[in-house]
């Protein structure tokens, strides 16, 4: 007899304290929620979240409150780039680094120009990180060793509050707005340095969060939706990267916007984010991945 594992959601611990606009990331098998808006606050704490145990703690908070800002983990480590240092959407260059070994903030070099909004992905040893605004098609590059970053050709569509993720060395960059929501989807080669145009996400959307698992692109929530009295959106949308195509997938239980995601051990966290289009607040964590389900298959 053999239990079926079908994909779905699941609600575990909610973060200690409610956050919208953070930034996400996991690092040796653990969730970042960092920093954000909770209420008229701008923060600076940081939550881990521990799988085994079902619990959020506080870390070391960062050096300076933000919010709208990137997040990627490289070699062990955590990063958080540019953002924005008050509610009156003023962005920074800032990029810090954090060291769970050690509990410790550092700033690294500084973005090439300040940019909030932006998304980054992480490709063969190096931090890629485009649109935003204002910069909205800018993309550079980070390379830790020499702690510089370098300018690379500009995405085709401008867009801030869009989603980025990486998969066999390439960067996908899916919906934001500039303006109005967009649902471009495209991808850049760095062997190349060029762009290339991909099938449309099928929702356009913005203020949304993307994580890979098992071969796919997953795109959740988003802010923008004139179909709902809340204005935001439930929905999982995946691409394909075999075959090139999009699914819709299960609604995420509470749709959220100003969302991060991260995947750990096959599980993709979303935590926080707003319930309602603008400002707004929520302390929700829901994961999205493959769990054991009561229906049993009888095997011969």
């Amino acid at each position: 007899m053999t239990i079926t594992l079908l994909a779905a959601w699941v609600t575990l611990a909610p973060l200690l304290t409610p956050r919208q606009e953070i930034s996400v990331a996991a690092v040796n098998e653990k969730v970042y929620a960092i920093g954000g808006i909770s209420g008229p606050v701008i923060l600076s704490s940081v939550e881990e979240y521990d799988r085994a145990s079902n619990r959020w703690r506080f870390v070391a908070p960062l050096p300076a409150p933000v919010h709208h800002a990137a997040a990627a983990s490289l070699d062990g480590k955590l990063y958080i780039i540019g953002g924005y240092r008050s509610l009156s959407f003023n962005p920074t260059r800032n990029v810090y680094r954090y060291d769970p070994a050690l509990d410790q903030w550092s700033e690294v070099a500084s973005l090439p120009r300040a940019t909030g909004a932006l998304a980054a992905a992480v490709i063969d040893g190096r931090i890629y990180a485009t649109g935003g605004a204002p910069a909205l098609r800018d993309l550079v590059v980070y390379d830790p060793a020499a702690d510089q970053w370098t300018t690379l050709a500009q995405m085709p569509t401008p867009r801030e509050h869009l989603a980025a993720a990486a998969f066999d060395g390439k960067l996908y960059v899916a919906g934001g707005r500039a303006g109005g929501n967009t649902n471009a989807f495209e991808s850049y080669d760095p062997v190349t340095n060029a762009w290339t145009i991909l099938p449309r996400l099928p929702t356009a959307r913005s203020g949304i969060a993307a994580a890979v698992l098992n071969g796919r692109m997953y795109v959740f929530g988003g802010e923008g939706n004139r179909n709902s009295v809340t204005g935001v959106f439930p929905h999982t949308e995946s691409y394909d990267f075999a075959t090139g195509t999009w699914r819709r997938e299960a609604d995420m239980p509470t749709a959220r916007h100003g969302i991060g995601a991260a995947t750990v051990s096959g599980v993709i966290h979303v935590p926080g984010g707003a319930p309602v289009e603008g400002f707004g607040l929520t302390d929700v964590h829901e994961a999205f991945g493959a769990f054991p389900r009561r229906r049993i298959v009888l095997s011969p």
